[in-house]
């Protein structure tokens, strides 16, 4: 359609050039020109064209400094661009000497110079070279506008890496302050709360965390947890921290929970808090090692200690664990015939070493050396459960 519409216009041009039979007169006296009208727009449209171009080639000449400098710059941002590129790929693939060049090739042509001085930094870091390391974060810093919170993440992952925690700490309360509620950054302060014995903070960001779904709901739990037991642990001298600690404590019916703190306030010679806590763990949830701890904590109410356990074993009548209680209680309160019965059901269930312990110490008192003696020599076996 456009070769048609070029050809049906010149045709048009052609037809109207015949037509038209003026003429133009040009005078610079003393001379005089006449020439055909149609030559002479011919040749005012070809002077036209030429000045044009002429005006455009001195427009471009001027300029060509001003283009050169800009195909400079060009050149310079795509250079840029391929190193930092070819940074980020070398750290991803684990080539940090190659990351740490193409990074600095980056940082020269000033290809965003504080993130490719942070991946240099990264990458030194990883080849153990400390000096370059803080090199580079100290060149990110100058140039800190835009990417402050990256470095504050970088350099408190580096302080992590040389267990620099306290250090680490205040780097990330910083970045907590500027970037608001990171999972990365909550991250960071978990395990620098956990190095550092903060187990409230540990808690609470366990729990933070398990909400947001980071972490499974197992491993929240879990990690709830220890960092009450370690927050007990800390306070194990202390019984007036011990007892403030116990009175914070989230998860006081948890089995684990509670029999860290009842060994631990029988450690301090507080039987009676130590029995309550196993006693209502034990209501909650039925667990072997909190019956055995049962048995190793009696106040001055032994008697009112056996009438529960009694209870409990109406509805567990062949659990070992609890037998085995029952007998030492009764141990106690020298209700001789009824500890021997309670110790060898719990024998007849599963053979214990404490079980036998039990039973042997019980005969020593009655008079019966023999027996005691047999019980003693079975405890010994090493394939005795304890």
């Amino acid at each position: 359609m456009w070769v048609l519409a070029v050809f049906a216009l010149a045709v048009g041009l052609s037809l109207a050039a015949r037509l038209n039979d003026g003429y133009a007169i040009l005078v610079f006296p003393p001379y005089r020109a006449e020439l055909s009208l149609n030559f002479a727009i011919l040749l005012g449209l070809a002077g036209f064209t030429l000045g044009y171009l002429l005006l455009r080639l001195v427009a471009h000449t001027l300029r060509l400094p001003l283009h050169v400098r800009a195909f400079r710059e060009r050149r310079r941002v795509e250079k840029g661009r391929a190193a930092m590129l070819a940074a980020l790929q070398a750290l991803f693939e684990g080539r940090y000497a190659r990351a740490e060049k193409s990074a600095g090739e980056a940082y020269e042509l000033g290809e965003a110079p504080a993130l490719s001085a942070l991946i240099a930094a990264r990458s030194a870091a990883e080849l153990r070279e400390p000096e370059r390391r803080d090199q580079w974060l100290a060149r990110a810093e100058n140039h800190d506008s835009g990417s402050r919170q990256a470095r504050l993440a970088v350099q408190a992952s580096l302080l992590l890496d040389d267990r620099r925690y306290e250090d680490a700490l205040d780097v990330l309360r910083d970045l907590s302050e500027s970037g608001g509620k990171r999972i990365a950054t909550q991250r960071m302060l978990m395990k620098v709360h956990q190095r550092l014995g903060h187990w409230d903070e540990v808690r609470r960001l366990a729990i933070a965390l398990g909400k947001r779904g980071v972490l499974a709901e197992v491993a929240a739990t879990q990690l709830r947890i220890t960092a009450q037991i370690e927050a007990l642990r800390q306070q194990a001298r202390d019984a007036g921290g011990l007892t403030a600690c116990w009175q914070r404590t989230e998860d006081k019916l948890d089995a684990r929970v509670s029999r860290t703190a009842a060994q631990l306030f029988i450690a301090l010679g507080d039987w009676r808090r130590a029995h309550e806590i196993v006693a209502s763990a034990l209501e909650a949830e039925w667990s072997e090692e909190l019956v055995l701890l049962y048995g190793d904590c009696p106040g001055t109410g032994v008697l009112a200690q056996i009438d529960r356990a009694e209870k409990w074993l109406k509805s567990r009548p062949r659990d070992s664990a609890l037998l085995l209680t029952l007998g030492r209680l009764c141990l106690q309160q020298e209700l001789w015939g009824k500890a021997q019965s309670y110790l060898e059901a719990s024998l007849s269930e599963e053979a214990r070493r404490s079980a036998h312990v039990a039973l042997a110490h019980l005969f020593d008192r009655i008079g019966r050396p023999e027996d005691a003696n047999r019980h003693y020599r079975a405890s010994a076996d090493a394939g005795l459960r304890q």
